[in-house]
């Protein structure tokens, strides 16, 4: 009997992340930067280019990299999913036992890299960038982050500065699982605390866009502000909404109460009419929408019985994947 030949597929202890949107100009400089660091750095490692749907000479500039370097993968999404979509992607194809996202636009400087990693190596789990000189237009950019950061940070209790920087470190165990919608990306580490990952924070570099333009917009604030609320409920009430809303539906009954007291108690003691008694419609008010709640609340806990059963659907659709 002739032996058995089994492949085995080589380690890599590192994969940078990088999604891209119409990058084109910044990409060979990236992959510059980026190879003068992984050349520093021991173990095998993997570039993942994850393209979002770019119109530009992306396509053709990440090509030319893959075949150049044996490092590089690349990732084309089926058209432009959003950058938690293009996270979500690059967490599900990466291959490193550490993971490492940046942004594709050089405002990221590699070289930060491997302060990361050395912080990662003294027990965390996730380490996060905080760009502490930021390079961004103060009113539309640095102001309703800063916005952003104080209210993500007081409603979760987690004590960091910067949930929107890209230039992350993760374990590779903390991510594999995640799943991301909207824009859940900058929620990352609230997900991971939640699940009992340990948090730490390095101050990085930040740098002003070189090429292109931002694809941030005012419109972004709203969506991560009703985010922040999903991740609120699915963080602490997911497997027991009954406790949110019928919390609120008991408190809204108890003011229906007090409102049918002061009602009573004005027309034995005043002889106020109840027709006319504004309390009447506070009653039937706060009466109708606490039991309403208490029956969405209800309504949640069989729905979460199906969520928790149902497959795994991604947020993205694949359209071409380039790897050895």
């Amino acid at each position: 009997m002739s032996p058995r030949i089994v492949t085995i597929e080589p380690k890599v202890e590192l994969s940078i992340i990088i999604p891209v949107f119409n990058e084109g100009e910044s990409l060979r400089s990236l992959h510059q930067s980026l190879c003068g660091v992984l050349s520093g750095l021991p173990g095998r490692a993997e570039i993942l280019f994850v393209d979002d749907g770019s119109t530009d000479q992306t396509v053709a500039v990440l090509r030319e990299l893959f075949q150049e370097d044996e490092r590089v993968r690349v990732v084309r999404l089926s058209r432009n999913f959003g950058q938690t979509a293009a996270l979500s992607a690059g967490f599900h194809h990466a291959r490193g036992r550490v993971v490492v996202t940046m942004d594709g636009d050089l405002q990221n400087a590699a070289e930060d890299i491997p302060i990361l990693l050395r912080k990662l190596e003294e027990g965390f789990d996730v380490v996060s960038g905080w760009r502490s000189a930021r390079q961004d237009p103060w009113l539309t950019r640095q102001l309703p982050s800063r916005f952003a950061n104080l209210l993500i940070s007081g409603l979760t209790r987690i004590p960091l500065h910067d949930f929107g920087c890209t230039l992350k470190a993760y374990r590779r165990e903390v991510v594999e699982h995640l799943h991301l919608y909207g824009e859940m990306h900058r929620m990352i580490p609230v997900l991971a605390y939640w699940t009992g990952a340990r948090l730490a924070e390095v101050e990085v570099s930040h740098r002003p866009r070189q090429h292109g333009r931002s694809k941030y917009s005012m419109t972004r604030i709203l969506a991560v502000l009703l985010d922040l609320i999903s991740v609120i409920f699915f963080t602490g009430y997911s497997t027991r909404p009954i406790h949110l809303f019928g919390l609120l539906g008991l408190l809204s009954l108890v003011i229906g109460g007090l409102s049918f007291a002061a009602m009573v108690l004005m027309k034995l003691y005043s002889g106020t009419d109840m027709t006319g008694n504004p309390f009447l419609i506070l009653f039937a008010l706060f009466t109708i929408i606490g039991i309403q709640l208490i029956m969405l609340g209800l309504l949640g806990e069989i729905s979460v019985r199906s969520y928790y059963e149902i497959q795994d659907k991604p947020t993205y659709l694949v359209r071409e994947v380039l790897e050895r």
